[in-house]
């Protein structure tokens, strides 16, 4: 509904809301960051946890619902496309531009927690489809119940944060500073989050669609289009949210974002969209994605198990951006991954 409303509108009027939808973005994410950290402040819970349950979920739902109608109106390929763009470029984009601009804190803690929940689940979803490459005669699939079962993962995952928060909430907490100062009404800080998600989710979804329509009118072909505008749309609400995170000091939220919601983009929209329908999976997905998708999150792996000091390296950044931006070339050069 979004591409025909923007094919109808006059390019003046378009890039005026391209202009609204970033100013949205921008102070979306700023709210969203001014609440984590009073909230942080309130229960005492370490705001790398906050990032990796509230925010990557709210930044993550809007992609859910968008796949499992992508899924349901019969593009599959658009589905899984989505969810395993996003964790690539979360981690090498996102994750890989904060690390070369700050220096990025590494709660152990959480991430050898949530950090093996996202290797976990990206290797499952990959052995699977693998699995289905070898005993389907025809083009593979990821059946339905394959997506109940990362729903059913969902739900465990869930429940199993909440009662590893409820536990060690109060725990010290590595890398984060603490603030002394006046603490914000609780009312307050919920109303900045999900405010500051609203903005954010309602803002990407509305600049992808008229960026889009201006590159077409300029004559950007569309599966150049597909492979870049679409697919960074898709992970625009963290990237706004790490840009606020690093910009007020706390780039911790990052991290927690990023990892919370790679783990949400394998058993929330994959699960959702694959319950929805079934997904075939194409070529590109074992000839580009998914080695990418492994190589990418090993590294980020490999990473935390050899910083000893408590902290990310800018190197490590520049290796995750270079392996994203190639990864990217590749679609340009070959067509890859177009889907």
């Amino acid at each position: 509904i979004l591409y025909d409303i923007a094919a109808k509108l006059p390019s003046t009027i378009l890039l005026l809301i391209i202009i609204a939808c970033i100013i949205m973005l921008s102070k979306g994410a700023d709210w969203m960051i001014d609440g984590v950290v009073e909230l942080a402040n309130r229960t005492g819970l370490p705001r790398i946890v906050i990032g990796a349950t509230i925010i990557s979920l709210g930044t993550t739902t809007p992609e859910a619902v968008v796949s499992v109608m992508a899924a349901w109106m019969g593009n599959p390929g658009l589905a899984l496309g989505n969810a395993v763009g996003s964790m690539i470029a979360n981690t090498g984009l996102i994750f890989g531009l904060t690390c070369l601009l700050v220096t990025v804190p590494m709660n152990r803690y959480v991430l050898n927690r949530t950090g093996w929940m996202q290797d976990g689940t990206a290797i499952l979803l990959v052995i699977i489809a693998l699995v289905s490459l070898a005993v389907t005669t025809g083009e593979p699939i990821l059946h339905r119940w394959v997506g109940f079962l990362f729903l059913s993962f969902l739900v465990l995952y869930l429940y199993t944060t909440y009662l590893w928060v409820k536990r060690f909430g109060k725990m010290s907490i590595e890398g984060e500073k603490s603030l002394s100062i006046e603490a914000m009404p609780l009312g307050k800080c919920w109303l900045l989050i999900l405010g500051g998600l609203f903005f954010v989710a309602v803002g990407a979804r509305i600049l992808v669609p008229c960026a889009s329509e201006i590159a077409i009118r300029i004559g950007v072909p569309n599966d150049v289009i597909a492979a870049t505008l679409v697919a960074f749309g898709t992970s625009l609400p963290e990237l706004m949210t790490a840009i606020a995170a690093v910009r007020k000091g706390h780039p911790e939220i990052t991290v927690g974002n990023i990892v919370g919601a790679n783990v949400l983009n394998c058993l929330f929209v994959v699960g959702a969209a694959a319950a929805a329908r079934h997904l075939y999976i194409t070529n590109n997905f074992y000839i580009l994605h998914f080695p990418t998708l492994l190589l990418i999150l090993f590294s980020f792996r490999f990473f935390i198990i050899i910083d000893k000091n408590g902290y990310f390296k800018r190197w490590q950044g520049s290796w995750l951006l270079g392996i994203y931006l190639f990864y990217l070339f590749l679609q340009y050069a070959f067509r890859f991954g177009t889907v």
